[in-house]
C-alpha cells in the first residue's frame, strides 16, 4: 500500500465521518472518527501553532488576530500533486476551487460565524479544508483552538475550560499523535501544550515536540537541551522551526522565500548547526507524513474489526428498530394489519402454552374455584335451626303430610344461591388474567412499540372486546346456577331411603311440629342434593368461562378493530403510524451511521486488497 493511499485513505474517512454526523464525542452512537488516526496540534495562544502549520503548507491561509482566532477544530488535509496550480477546497463547498488563499482564510471565519455566530464562542464541528499542491506532503492535521488561560474580548467565562475540554477529548484518544507547540523563549516547564500533552501521554511515545521562535531567544540562551532531548524527554524527536516574523507577514514575505531562509538559518547556526539536517518546517512535514502512514497501517486491521462488528451491532439495531413506513393508505392499512396480527399471535401463543399464561387460567378453575366452594357457610345455612325455621316458614299453618317439598325446595335454592357468589369470581378472574396477556403481548410485540397511538387503540380495542365476553360469560354462569336452582333432579330424591316418605307429623303433646331426627335428616338430604350440584357446577362453570372468554378471546378479540380500520382514511391511518418522535430519530441516526461503516469498509477493502 502506497504512502498516498493510506493516507488519502483516512482522509476519504474522515470526510465521510463529519459528512454524516461523526466527529466524536457522540457517546449515543458509535464513532469511527475515535478510531482514526490523527495528527492534532495544540499549543498555547502565540506560541506560533498558525505560523507553524502555514510553514508546513506554504502559504498565508489562517485567521489571525488578537483573541481566540480558532473556534472550531479544523482538519487540514494535504495532497501532494506533481504539478499544475494549487487550491484549496472545503467539504461544506465540494464544487468550489480557491486559488487565491486570502479568500480560503475568509471562508474559514465565515463558516465559523454560521456554526458559532459572533458570540466568540467554541463549537466542536469540524470544518473540512483540502489543500492541492506540489509544495506539500501528503498529511492530515487538527488544528484545535489555542489553549488560554483568561476570556477576553466578549468571550464568555466558561470559554477557557470549554477550549480545554475540547483539546482534552482528541489528544486522549489513543490513536492520536500529538503535535504539541512551544515557544522557546519561554521556559518549556510551563508550556500549556506539553503540560496537556504530559498528562494524555505521560510516556511520550504520541507526543512530537515542536519548538518555535528559536529566532526570538536572549542572547547567550539556547534550547540545544530541549530538542536534543534532555530537557524533556519524548520517545519521538523534538524539531525546531523558524516562522516568519510578524514584520515578514505584514510584508507578505514568500513562504518559499522563507522557507529558504528558515533553512539557511539552522546551517548558519552556532548553536543549532549540528542539527540542521533535523530542524525545519520542511523537515517536520516529511517527518509527520511518514510517522502517520505507519501508524494508519498499523491501525488498518483493528480498524477493519471495529468497522465489521459495529456494522453487526448496527444492522441488529436496524431491526429492532424496524424499517421505515410507506406513505400510501394501502400500504399503511397491511401494515396495521401486520402489527395486529403479530400482537394476536403473541396473545394467542400465552394462552395455548407458547409462552406463560394460560395455567394460570387452568390454576382458577382447579385451586381457585374448589377453594372458593369449600368455603361456601352451607354449615351454617344447614344447620338445625336454619333448616327448621325453613320448612316451618314453608308450611305455613298446615304442617306437611308426607314430605315437606316446599321446604325442601327453599332449602336448596337458598343452598343454590351460594354458588352465584364463586362464578361471578371465577369469569372476573378470568377477565383479570386476559387483560394481563393483553397488555403483556403488546409489550412484546417489538414492532407494535414504535407506533404509541396504535398501541393505545388496540389495548382500547382489547379491553373493550374483553369486557363484552366477561358481561356474556358472567350471565352464563350466573345462568347455569340459575338453571339447577329452577329444576330440581327428581331421581335423586326417588332414591332416598323411604323413611323420608313415612316421616309424617310426630305425634304427641311436643310443641314442636317435627322432630329432631327428621331436621337432621332433611339437612342430610339437602346437604347430598347440593354437594352433587355443587360437582356439577365445578365442571360448567369454568366451560362456561372458556366458551364465552377464552375461545371468544382467541377467535375475535381484535374483530371490531379491523371493522373501524377498514374504514378510516389516509390520514386517519397515518396517525395511528405516527412513530415515536425518539425512535424516528434513532433509526435516522443509525441509518446515516451504519451508511458510513458500509462506505468505509469499502474504502479500507479498496485500498487494503485493490478492490
Amino acid at each position: 500500500m502506497a504512502m498516498e493511499s493510506l493516507i488519502g485513505l483516512v482522509n476519504r474517512i474522515q470526510r465521510a465521518c463529519t459528512v454524516l454526523g461523526d466527529y466524536g464525542g457522540d457517546n449515543a452512537l458509535p464513532t469511527l472518527w475515535e478510531h482514526l488516526p490523527s495528527i492534532v496540534v495544540v499549543g498555547g495562544q502565540s506560541s506560533g501553532k498558525s505560523s507553524v502549520l502555514e510553514s508546513i503548507v506554504g502559504r498565508d491561509f489562517l485567521p489571525r488576530g488578537s483573541g481566540i482566532v480558532t473556534r472550531r477544530p479544523l482538519v487540514l488535509q494535504l495532497h501532494r500533486i506533481e504539478e499544475g496550480t494549487e487550491y484549496a477546497e472545503f467539504l461544506h463547498l465540494p464544487r468550489k476551487k480557491f486559488v487565491d488563499f486570502s479568500l480560503v482564510r475568509k471562508e474559514i471565519q465565515d463558516e465559523t460565524d454560521r456554526i458559532t455566530g459572533r458570540s466568540k464562542q467554541i463549537s466542536p464541528v469540524p470544518i473540512h479544508l483540502s489543500i492541492y499542491s506540489p509544495n506539500v506532503v501528503n498529511l492530515t492535521l487538527i488544528d484545535l483552538p489555542g489553549l488560554t488561560k483568561v476570556a477576553v474580548d466578549g468571550q464568555p467565562d466558561s470559554i477557557v475550560a470549554d477550549i480545554e475540554n475540547m483539546v482534552q477529548t482528541y489528544v486522549e484518544k489513543q490513536n492520536s499523535i500529538i503535535l504539541a507547540i512551544s515557544p522557546a523563549n519561554q521556559d518549556i516547564a510551563t508550556s500549556d501544550a506539553m503540560k496537556l500533552a504530559r498528562e494524555v501521554d505521560p510516556t511520550g511515545e504520541r507526543t512530537w515536540g515542536v519548538l518555535t521562535k528559536l529566532d526570538l531567544m536572549d542572547k547567550g540562551t539556547n534550547a540545544v537541551d530541549v530538542l536534543e532531548g534532555r530537557a524533556y524527554r519524548l520517545q519521538q524527536p523534538w524539531i525546531g522551526v523558524v516562522n516568519r516574523s510578524q514584520a515578514d507577514i505584514n510584508k507578505n514575505v514568500d513562504m518559499i522565500a522563507a522557507r529558504r531562509r528558515e533553512r539557511e538559518y539552522f546551517s548558519n547556526s552556532l548553536d543549532y548547526g549540528h542539527l540542521a539536517n533535523r530542524m525545519g518546517s520542511e523537515y517536520l512535514g516529511k517527518m509527520l507524513s511518514k510517522h502517520l502512514e505507519a501508524v494508519i497501517k498499523a491501525r488498518i486491521p483493528s480498524i477493519l474489526a471495529l468497522i465489521n462488528k459495529t456494522i453487526d451491532e448496527l444492522e441488529e439495531e436496524m431491526n429492532q428498530l424496524g424499517r421505515a413506513l410507506a406513505v400510501d393508505p394501502g400500504a399503511q392499512l397491511y401494515t396495521i394489519l401486520e402489527l395486529c396480527r403479530s400482537f394476536d399471535h403473541i396473545f394467542k401463543s400465552h394462552l395455548d402454552g407458547g409462552r406463560p399464561g394460560g395455567e394460570r387460567i387452568y390454576s382458577v378453575f382447579d385451586n381457585q374455584l374448589t377453594a372458593a366452594l369449600k368455603r361456601l357457610p352451607f354449615d351454617r345455612y344447614l344447620s338445625m335451626q336454619n333448616v327448621k325455621k325453613i320448612v316451618t316458614e314453608a308450611d305455613g299453618y298446615q304442617p306437611h303430610l308426607i314430605a315437606p317439598e316446599q321446604g325442601y325446595r327453599r332449602l336448596i335454592e337458598g343452598s343454590l344461591g351460594l354458588f352465584r357468589g364463586p362464578a361471578d369470581a371465577v369469569v372476573d378472574a378470568v377477565h383479570a388474567i386476559l387483560k394481563d396477556l393483553v397488555r403483556k403481548a403488546i409489550t412484546e410485540a417489538q414492532e407494535l412499540r414504535r407506533f404509541p397511538n396504535l398501541q393505545s387503540e388496540i389495548a382500547a380495542a382489547a379491553t373493550e372486546a374483553l369486557e363484552k365476553f366477561r358481561s356474556d360469560s358472567k350471565k352464563f354462569a350466573l345462568r347455569l346456577v340459575d338453571m339447577e336452582a329452577s329444576y330440581l333432579t327428581v331421581d335423586f330424591f326417588r332414591k332416598l331411603p323411604q323413611e323420608m316418605e313415612k316421616a309424617g307429623n310426630p305425634v304427641g303433646p311436643s310443641l314442636d311440629r317435627y322432630s329432631e331426627a327428621h331436621l337432621r335428616r332433611i339437612g342430610s338430604n339437602v346437604s347430598a342434593y347440593v354437594g352433587m350440584v355443587c360437582d356439577t357446577l365445578c365442571k360448567s362453570i369454568p366451560k362456561a368461562a372458556v366458551h364465552c372468554q377464552v375461545r371468544e378471546a382467541k377467535r375475535s378479540l381484535l374483530d371490531n378493530f379491523y371493522t373501524q380500520i377498514g374504514k378510516r382514511e389516509g390520514k386517519q391511518l397515518a396517525q395511528l403510524l405516527d412513530e415515536d418522535p425518539a425512535v424516528m430519530e434513532r433509526r435516522s441516526a443509525c441509518a446515516k451511521r451504519l451508511e458510513l461503516y458500509k462506505n468505509v469498509r469499502d474504502e479500507i477493502d479498496a485500498v487494503v486488497y485493490g478492490k
